[in-house]
C-alpha cells in the first residue's frame, strides 16, 4: 500500500511517500508499525490529536480498517480562510 505524507509530516519523515508491505489491520496499527521504524517517524506520529488521516481518499478515523486499501495519508488538520 501506499503510504503519503502531507505539510509537516512529510517534513518530519523526510519524504513524500512510502510503499509498505503491512499486516496493520486498522490505521492505528499501522502508525504504531511505522512509528517503530525510525525517530523521525516517531516524531511524526507523536501526537495523533495533530494529524488527519485519509484512506483511499476519503477521510477517516484511526480505527478504520485496512482491509484491502490501497492508499494512506496523513496531513495536519486544514483550516479555511
Amino acid at each position: 500500500m501506499d503510504v503519503l505524507y502531507f505539510a509537516w509530516v512529510r517534513e518530519r519523515i523526510g519524504h513524500p511517500r512510502d510503499t509498505v508491505d503491512t499486516q496493520a489491520a486498522t490505521v492505528a496499527e499501522l502508525v504504531a508499525e511505522l512509528s517503530a521504524r525510525e525517530d523521525r517517524y516517531a516524531m511524526a506520529f507523536s501526537d495523533l490529536s495533530a494529524l488527519r488521516v485519509a484512506v483511499d481518499q476519503q477521510l477517516a478515523d484511526f480505527d478504520a480498517p485496512l482491509a484491502g486499501v490501497r492508499e494512506v495519508a496523513f496531513f495536519p488538520p486544514m483550516t479555511g480562510g
